[in-house]
């Protein structure tokens, strides 16, 4: 099989030649490591073979924004034009080896400020101030006018990248949900906090965000169908942060018409939820997902993949699980055994599919030898299983 007839026959619960391996944000992130640019880690010697590894031997999955300008690092694809820019400015300045950005939201003469920063040698961006910080921050923020989350959304990048992977994979349109963008206006500790004491405020947010969200997903739904899509954001809404009770009411209420939409297409929904998702999988199966990742074990997560296998393997299909700090720290001998392991329990009896992914992925500028060999273990193990 091709790796596109391999990804796309375990999606749909058929046959196929071996179990799918994919690296997640390693093949997955479109990157350029000939990019000189000081903040581009990818351009390290070492990343070289890690990411060739993927684009050679792993069954891809590029995952593609619905905003076109959009990267990996954020998910606000507004850009500062036309009526946003009446009520958002924004400053870049570059500070010990850290590029710092400044957002300004301005209504009715009143200013709310988030500060970001990244690091030279990570790829991930940190939060140093976030936009709203108390209960009147929020209710000034609600006044912004809906047309300043306005976003040019056309699907020709999404058949672009499709046209350029080829039989190497599949293209997954990559979006977050009204909670994540939301979560991304608070500290954790305050989003906990206001979530739980200030629902209806809470609801109002969640439904300022909904719009343009559902409204950008029912789109690019209906105009590149068919496609696999990843949702992320419920894991905010994940014990120890809030109870399940809340998942119903914040995730289902919101990213349920998101999943709807896009399976009224013939779309197939993965919903990406790390951490401790035992009590919440059963929302998944009522908004109709069809595949869940990365199914973290204790003490990350709180499932092991044989019991998500037994459980609910006839219903999705399981992205999973092994983590980012065992491919980096484990030994090769270990992280080969949890490798049979994890196909084992992913394989097992009947099931719609099992694709064997990481958690994450490094974000530093060097890859260890270590590193490195645990992923062509990966590979190792699911092609000796080819038939």
């Amino acid at each position: 099989m091709t790796r596109r007839e391999r990804l796309t026959a375990t999606l749909r619960g058929e046959p196929v030649d071996r179990p799918a391996v994919n690296f997640y944000e390693i093949g997955g992130f479109l990157v350029n490591p000939d990019d000189p640019d000081e903040y581009n880690i990818y351009n390290s010697p070492s990343w070289r073979p890690l990411l060739e590894l993927a684009e050679n031997h792993t069954d891809i999955i590029r995952l593609v924004s619905p905003v076109r300008a959009q990267s990996h690092l954020a998910w606000d694809g507004s850009s500062n034009v036309g009526i946003r820019s009446q009520f958002v400015r924004e400053e870049t300045w570059e500070e010990n080896n850290s590029r710092f950005t400044r957002q300004t939201f301005t209504i009715h003469g009143k200013e709310l400020t988030a500060l970001s920063r990244r690091d030279k040698n990570l790829d991930t961006v940190w939060t140093v101030e976030y936009l709203l910080k108390s209960i009147d921050d929020i209710k000034l923020y609600l006044e912004l006018p809906d047309e300043i989350f306005d976003e040019n959304i056309d699907v020709e990048h999404l058949a672009e990248e499709e046209k350029k992977l080829g039989d190497r994979g599949i293209i997954m349109v990559d979006t977050e949900d009204p909670v994540c963008a939301v979560a991304a206006l608070f500290t954790l500790e305050d989003f906990s906090v206001f979530a739980y004491t200030e629902q209806d405020l809470f609801h109002k947010l969640l439904e300022k965000h909904a719009r343009f969200i559902q409204k950008r997903t029912e789109k690019v739904a209906r105009e590149f169908p068919g496609r696999l899509w990843r949702i992320y954001g419920p894991e905010y809404v994940t014990e120890p942060l809030l109870p399940a009770s809340l998942f119903e009411e914040y995730v289902v209420r919101y990213t349920g018409p998101m999943v709807s939409k896009i399976k009224e297409y013939g779309g197939i929904v993965r919903i990406h939820s790390h951490g401790r998702i035992k009590n919440v999988v059963d929302y998944f199966i009522s908004m109709g997902a069809d595949a869940t990742d990365p199914i973290e074990p204790p003490p990350n997560g709180d499932v092991e993949l044989k019991y998500m296998r037994e459980k609910y393997g006839k219903q999705m299909v399981l992205f999973g699980n092994i983590e980012i700090s065992d491919i980096e720290h484990l030994p090769s001998d270990r992280f080969r055994a949890m490798v049979k392991q994890s196909i084992t329990d992913g394989t097992s009896g009947e099931g719609r599919g099992f694709v064997l992914t990481p958690s994450s992925a490094p974000y530093g500028r060097t890859i260890s030898e270590q590193t490195f060999r645990n992923y062509q273990i990966m590979v190792e193990e699911v092609e000796k299983l080819r038939i």
